[in-house]
């Protein structure tokens, strides 16, 4: 943790000596209602996002919310203040805009759920060329994407791919030479291997291990996954998101699939953790700022989707979150390189964290997956139709029921049980003990004649 405290004090006195903002035009914000607000000193932008997954103020970097509200003042003469709330979960920021009345005017999705909202019409459209100048430095890898062919309802925020993280001093080199997805299989290290707990990431593992389609439409592909990880459930520790951080950190846990950008700073805890892309495929995901269909700010939106575009908000969330950046002014800035190129691992193969992180390109890391598959961006989650979305749910429904009381539960009850049997037995002894003392007592009494 040390070097990633260095590392972000380096950032946050770089980062201030950078420009912060594109070159949008310096008119007026102007509406009726936003008017309205703007004399009554309420203008409230509300962003919802990610927990932990934008440059917060902490460790010395820049707080990039508090930035936009300085930068917006000073360009419009007015006050706007950032209301940023979180979630953990696509589908949890799904259901909250789909179900509810609450009003967002940024939300920042995952790739499949972007296209799903696309498709539920619940996103607004806009001109990125014209609305975001800022736009102009994203890598043209993340431009017309298939979840946003068009590039009119989302702008790349960040990106990651999926991987093993596994424990040197826990687990034999032997074990991870072919860098397979299989390891999370491997039943030397029963009990010691933790695997996601959400249906898409943990049927991804089983999918990409076996060549299987993680988009399929077909029930016998999912069936063939369900199968294995049915297979995996008794050698696990148990399923988990978040947990794993600690679990691998504190050495308690030896393997887990999980995200190079969250390695790299497990890596800082500990020293012996070390991290490979499976052979047979990664899940690459990108997660996009977009603008909610009933947003009450659309064009305060727009301005704060190209603040984060620009250099100083861009490099500084880079760093706080730890995962690749589509923008080309972080990804190609100089100081930006040297830096992590001073913060290294002791990989296998000594990467440093900018290495690890852009010198693969998901296209090259899923290169033979997706010529299985047939399909160039097979490795992407894409948006289920109805009926595979409630079957996928089903089938992780009776995973997780299917066998799912822990082992000390059974020994609790073995116990408990035995506990029952051993009093009853124990009870019975007793009242018969009592009744043959008792009859004995009258018995010596009658002999001598006395009264019972």
């Amino acid at each position: 943790m040390k070097r990633l405290l260095l590392l972000l004090s380096v950032l946050a006195a770089l980062i201030l000596t950078l420009g912060s903002c594109g070159n949008a035009d310096d008119e007026p914000l102007d509406t009726d209602a936003q008017t309205q607000q703007i004399q009554n000193g309420t203008v409230t932008l509300n962003v919802y996002n990610w927990g932990e997954y934008i440059s917060d103020g902490s460790f010395d970097s820049l707080n990039t919310n508090k930035a936009f509200e300085e930068y917006f003042y000073e360009k419009y003469g007015y006050k706007v203040t950032v209301n940023y709330t979180t979630y953990a979960t696509n589908e949890d920021m799904y259901s909250k805009l789909k179900n509810s009345s609450v009003v967002y005017d940024i939300v920042i999705p995952s790739d499949y759920m972007i296209q799903k909202m696309i498709e539920e019409d619940m996103l607004l459209s806009f001109d990125v060329e014209k609305d975001i100048p800022n736009y102009t430095y994203i890598d043209s890898e993340f431009k017309n994407t298939y979840y946003d062919p068009n590039n009119a309802y989302s702008v790349p925020y960040t990106y990651c791919m999926m991987g093993v993280i596994y424990n040197t001093a826990l687990v034999d080199e032997a074990d991870v030479k072919d860098k397979s997805w299989g390891l999370l299989w491997n039943e030397k290290y029963k009990g010691n291997i933790l695997q996601f707990n959400n249906p898409r990431d943990a049927f991804a593992t089983a999918m990409y291990w076996k060549g299987l389609d993680v988009n399929s439409t077909e029930n016998e592909d999912w069936d063939k996954a369900l199968e294995l990880l049915v297979e995996q459930k008794p050698i696990l520790q148990g399923y988990v998101n978040d947990e794993i951080f600690n679990k691998m950190t504190s050495e308690s846990a030896a393997i887990a699939p999980y995200f190079v950008g969250d390695f790299l700073i497990m890596a800082e805890e500990e020293e012996n953790l070390a991290f490979y892309y499976p052979t047979e495929g990664v899940n690459y995901f990108v997660d996009a700022m977009c603008i909610p269909k009933n947003a009450a700010q659309p064009e305060i939106a727009k301005e704060y989707i190209n603040f984060m575009l620009s250099e100083e908000a861009a490099i500084a969330n880079a760093i706080y979150i730890g995962y690749a950046s589509p923008n080309t002014l972080v990804s190609q800035n100089e100081e930006y390189i040297a830096v992590m190129n001073e913060y290294s691992y002791e990989g296998e193969d000594g990467e440093t964290a900018y290495e690890l992180l852009y010198n693969r390109k998901p296209s090259e890391v899923n290169a033979k997956y997706n010529a299985l598959i047939g399909n160039d961006n097979a490795s992407c989650y894409q948006s289920f139709n109805p009926d595979i979305q409630s079957r996928v749910n089903t089938l992780w429904e009776n995973l997780k029921i299917a066998d799912s009381t822990e082992p000390w539960i059974h020994v609790t009850c073995v116990v408990i049980v035995g506990s029952v049997i051993a009093l009853a037995i124990y009870s019975t002894y007793i009242k018969k003990k009592r009744s043959r003392d008792y009859r004995l007592r009258d018995r010596a009494k009658k002999q001598r004649g006395c009264r019972i």
